[in-house]
């Protein structure tokens, strides 16, 4: 995870259930020694656990979703990009911008790349992941469907709030995947029901991209997206990872 303790920012690694995190010399990618510093777990404030030069978004990997909107499944992952700068982290504020009249939520299973990945066969998909988090590809629905190109309506700043940390043991060929705002279950999805599985997406994306150590892949959101409202709390649950919540603010 990272996260700020007083006035620095660190990363550190901790066990499920615990109540310190292990303060690490270096980051993720580079030196993640411990220090022998600990920290409270309730003195810290989590961030977004990578800064990534860029994420790689699949559309319509949930069949049900697919349908939801009157779509065919694409016969090849259908991809986008999110700008460095949409990531926030948990806790963060959503702000919702005047361009836009509908404001959607997705949860989705992000995978993180742990080192640098191209032309890499599925077989070895496993090596290039550092694990995964949770991600809520925060959609301007009226103008995804106006505009030709997705910039505005998926790439605006805030659009991908990450968090709350990484697991790095986790199976994902099978987990829930589940939004709720305001404590009401609004998405709910099976990761075994993904039409292009973390492997398959891994040697997709690297035979004509070049994937940086802290670049995140979201992997789809399944049925049941739907519109985000000032005042809101919105939740997104992997389970085997955590829960990333974060309010809904109206921006300007």
């Amino acid at each position: 995870m990272r996260f700020r303790f007083g006035d620095r920012i660190a990363t550190g690694a901790s066990e499920l259930g615990s109540d310190t995190i292990r303060v690490l010399r270096g980051t993720f990618f580079e030196d993640p020694v411990p220090t022998g510093e600990e920290v409270p777990f309730d003195d810290v404030r989590l961030l977004a656990p990578v800064l990534p030069s860029k994420l790689v978004c699949v559309g319509r990997n949930y069949a049900a979703h697919a349908a939801e909107f009157g779509m065919e499944v694409p016969e090849e992952p259908l991809l986008f990009l999110k700008p460095s700068t949409s990531v926030i982290g948990p806790g963060d504020p959503i702000r919702l911008l005047p361009i836009s009249r509908r404001v959607d939520h997705e949860g989705e299973l992000a995978v993180v790349i742990g080192r640098i990945a191209r032309n890499v066969k599925t077989e070895d998909a496993a090596k290039h992941i550092l694990g995964y988090t949770c991600a809520n590809d925060v959609t301007l629905r009226d103008l995804q469907r106006t505009d030709d190109q997705w910039a505005r309506a998926k790439g605006f700043d805030g659009s991908c709030p990450l968090g709350p940390w990484i697991e790095t043991d986790l199976d994902p060929t099978d987990v829930r995947v589940q939004t709720r705002v305001n404590g009401e279950v609004r998405q709910t999805g099976q990761t075994s029901d993904m039409v292009f599985g973390v492997a398959t997406l891994i040697e997709y994306v690297t035979s004509f991209m070049t994937l940086l150590p802290g670049d995140a892949i979201l992997t789809g959101t399944p049925e049941g997206v739907g519109r985000l409202e000032p005042g809101d709390v919105v939740e997104v649950e992997v389970d085997g990872v955590g829960t990333l919540s974060n309010p809904v603010e109206a921006g300007s």
